[in-house]
């Protein structure tokens, strides 16, 4: 079969920003050499990704991890404090969404995000100190911070490597990494229960343990993990080539350090970005739930792992399909909501069914991401969509743990009636 044309890259200023929807056309690479070199790339960076992510999300929750483990108690919260500690994470990871795309453009990304992910875990063990919320809120503040380099980092790396039409699946693998890390979670929080009658609370010993544990992985990410496919010593010099212009080539779009006004315009103007950013906002609002048994949040964890994979390879088999399979996911989690609030409160196993639907809304973060890295092109125009994105992912976030009123625990009436948002 003859294969399709060469179509030049437009220029517009360095680069013109176009929509490019899931191209998988690659003239200089044939299928017999393109299969090995994709297989070789995913077996070298997909499980040190997947390995981080799970690990900022057993970091980030740790907080309500230690909620179960005497931490509300031992530093004397009260009123709305805990909550604000889960919004304090988010201020910080606003904060630090600007400085964070100029620094992965100006430094190598693979260096930054090991020196981030080392202080972070500095910061992380710090909390195991902490006596009282001004400490707990400024540690919380930092942390959000240095893990603002991870999603964005992650997203730039998957569009370095892989063309449009790979990008859903690598961004769902990596994500995954979330549920893993609720999963893991769980056990790890279950086990600190049985450390009794040391100098130390368990809740102490959590972030302690998951401090190191993270700057270990810091470690490995620095020495495993290459910058860009031209400095890849895993790759032999030919492979380097072609790994460098598998991705430039599908997507029209090749990386400028200009910026243009014009990008920038045309991004704020797109209704799609602020679609994008409705969609994150509302998705990141049911974040913040605190599980009332450690045990219990061990099925919804699998279930998440469940969507996430299913999605990447509905996304693979079928093309175009990303936003059906994250509306359609959606739309399922909003039963799950329908379920919780409306089913009699003397029906544990239906509401508990409820929660777990409500989870399946956890494809839509990757979906949206994978699309913004196929579909936008422009660097000015791909760096604002995402900002923008952020944005909204941090406001659902900052938002979402206030929902949470202390006085009406067990029941949170206030999160309930919000649910169906």
């Amino acid at each position: 079969m003859a294969s399709a044309p060469e179509t030049k890259p437009e220029i517009f200023d360095g680069e013109k920003a176009i929509s490019v929807m899931d191209q998988d056309d690659d003239p200089s690479i044939s299928n017999i050499e393109d299969k090995p070199l994709v297989r070789k790339i995913d077996l070298h960076l997909m499980p040190i990704l997947i390995a981080i992510y799970i690990l900022q999300y057993l970091d980030k929750s740790s907080l309500n991890t230690a909620s179960l483990l005497g931490i509300i108690q031992d530093t004397k919260l009260v009123g709305q404090e805990f909550p604000w500690l889960n919004s304090a994470f988010y201020f910080g990871y606003l904060a630090a969404t600007y400085p964070v795309s100029i620094l992965l453009v100006k430094y190598p990304i693979a260096k930054l995000l090991a020196s981030s992910i080392l202080i972070w875990a500095v910061v992380l063990g710090c909390h195991g100190a902490s006596e009282n919320f001004a400490a707990l809120c400024a540690l919380r503040v930092l942390l959000g911070a240095f893990e603002a380099t991870i999603s964005p980092g992650f997203t730039l790396i998957t569009g370095l490597w892989y063309k449009p039409s790979e990008h859903a699946a690598r961004h769902s693998l990596w994500f995954v990494g979330n549920s893993v890390g609720s999963l893991l979670g769980s056990l790890i929080a279950y086990g600190c229960t049985f450390i009794t009658g040391g100098p130390l609370a368990p809740w102490r010993w959590l972030f302690i343990v998951l401090g190191i544990i993270t700057a270990g992985w810091a470690i490995v990410l620095y020495v495993w993990l290459p910058d860009t496919p031209a400095t890849a010593r895993f790759l032999n010099p030919a492979q380097r080539v072609w790994a460098t212009q598998r991705p430039q080539v599908a997507q029209r779009s090749f990386k400028t350090n200009k910026w243009s006004n014009t990008q920038f315009l045309e991004a704020m103007m797109d209704p799609k970005t602020w679609f994008q950013f409705f969609v994150i906002t509302t998705v990141s609002l049911s974040n913040g739930v605190i599980a009332n048994s450690l045990l219990l949040g061990m099925p919804l964890a699998v279930y998440n792992v469940i969507v996430v994979l299913l999605s990447a390879w509905l996304t693979k088999r079928f093309r175009k399909s990303r936003c059906i399979v994250a509306a359609s996911a959606s739309a399922l989690s909003l039963v799950g909501t329908i379920l919780v609030r409306q089913l009699p409160a003397t029906d544990n196993a239906g509401r508990y069914i409820g929660l777990i639907l409500c989870a399946s809304c956890a494809n839509v973060f990757p979906m949206m991401l994978s699309l913004i890295s196929s579909n936008v092109a422009g660097f000015t125009k791909k760096s604002t969509v995402n900002a923008v994105f952020f944005l909204g992912y941090c406001a659902g976030n900052i938002a979402g743990p206030q929902f949470f009123i202390p006085t009406e625990a067990p029941k949170y009436g206030v999160r309930k009636d919000h649910l169906p948002l």
